[in-house]
């Protein structure tokens, strides 16, 4: 099956593409695949190395002509399986690419709503959103729910995009040309991946819409390693941030914003040294320290607190709000050629479904 355009009068002129990562899915992705209706013009199967051998069963299994079953040698973590699709998809002529995970968390009919926004020029990228419903939220374990709270704060000043929410929502859609942006190289290929996107997409200002949806919990079991993760989340975070605030505010652009991180990191450190250094030495001279120092220490802290509220509202503010990709071509991504052409090395091996 080549195309599925005209069947429906979503993909009239667009190919939507899904990318399903498998690691230890063989009780769900039949099921999973059989919910993805005809608005799909192809389906990639990942099968990252799984020890279940999901892709031999989708194989032997699955007759539906859209399906590719793509195998990476090595497990290369979610996000290694979600950038084999990605570009696969991209090479074949995908328009959308949607990525669901294949333990049935997700349901396949809400596909044609998270492409919308995209279809409609008013997204480059969208997500699903957990958290919009509060009846909703019963049904998602109590671990979950203040974890997932937690990330989506750190990642809101990571990324910049203050107006999201629920971060590790792995139900995405994303046009073509903002993959072929992607340092897909770069990008974490574990279970950092969703967090790594919102930051990658920052960096080129890519407009994401939250789009509602149900959560939906059965007996899956996650794959994700609490304790052997979250010890390598804060550095990683940390280092985005610092990347996000230098690019954004000096060198991609200067602005106000940029003049209030400045002056008010300046004004903090100076008077919080020189606080500190006037106090030793009164403290050392056993004598009170000055009002007048006390006060030259004091107004470059609040004066330089203030600024940097400011820039935080700002920031918060300025979130993207242009799509970018109906305003990319071919010619314009051309420039990108070299890196595109790098990041398609592919060491997978694809076969067809039956």
């Amino acid at each position: 099956m080549n195309s599925l355009k005209g069947d429906s009068p979503l993909t009239a002129e667009n190919r939507i593409a899904v990318v399903i990562p498998c690691y230890k899915v063989r009780d769900h992705i039949q099921e999973v695949l059989l919910g993805i209706g005809g608005e799909v013009w192809r389906i990639y199967v990942v099968d990252d190395g799984c020890p279940e051998k999901s892709g031999d069963l989708v194989v032997e299994e699955v007759a539906d002509p859209r399906v590719r079953v793509i195998y990476n040698p090595e497990n290369l973590g979610v996000g290694g399986a979600v950038i084999t699709g990605y570009r696969r998809a991209v090479e074949e002529g995908a328009d959308i690419v949607v990525k669901m995970d294949g333990d049935g968390q997700m349901d396949a009919k809400f596909i044609p709503t998270l492409v919308k926004p995209i279809i409609d020029g008013q997204a480059d990228y969208t997500k699903g959103n957990r958290f919009f419903s509060p009846e909703n939220l019963v049904t998602m374990p109590w671990v979950r729910m203040i974890g997932n709270s937690v990330l989506s704060f750190v990642n809101k000043a990571v990324s910049g995009y203050w107006n999201t929410m629920d971060p590790t929502n792995g139900f995405t859609a994303i046009h073509a040309h903002m993959i072929r942006l992607l340092p897909l190289n770069a990008v974490s290929k574990r279970f950092f991946f969703e967090s790594d996107i919102l930051f990658r997409l920052g960096t080129f200002r890519a407009v994401i819409r939250e789009v509602p949806m149900k959560s939906i919990y059965n007996s899956e079991t996650s794959n994700l390693k609490i304790l052997s993760t979250i010890g390598s989340f804060p550095l990683k975070f940390l280092r985005r941030f610092v990347l996000r605030i230098g690019y954004n505010y000096f060198v991609r652009d200067f602005n106000v914003c940029s003049l209030q991180l400045l002056f008010g990191t300046m004004l903090l450190m100076f008077g919080g040294w020189f606080g500190i250094t006037n106090w030793i030495k009164s403290a050392e001279a056993q004598i009170a320290t000055p009002t007048g120092t006390i006060m030259l220490s004091v107004l470059p802290i609040i004066m330089g607190f203030q600024l940097l509220l400011s820039a935080i509202s700002f920031d918060v503010s300025n979130v993207p709000q242009e799509p970018l990709h109906p305003s990319l071509d071919d010619v314009s991504l051309s420039t990108f050629s070299e890196d595109a052409e790098r990041d398609n090395e592919k060491p997978e091996i694809e076969v067809l479904a039956n």
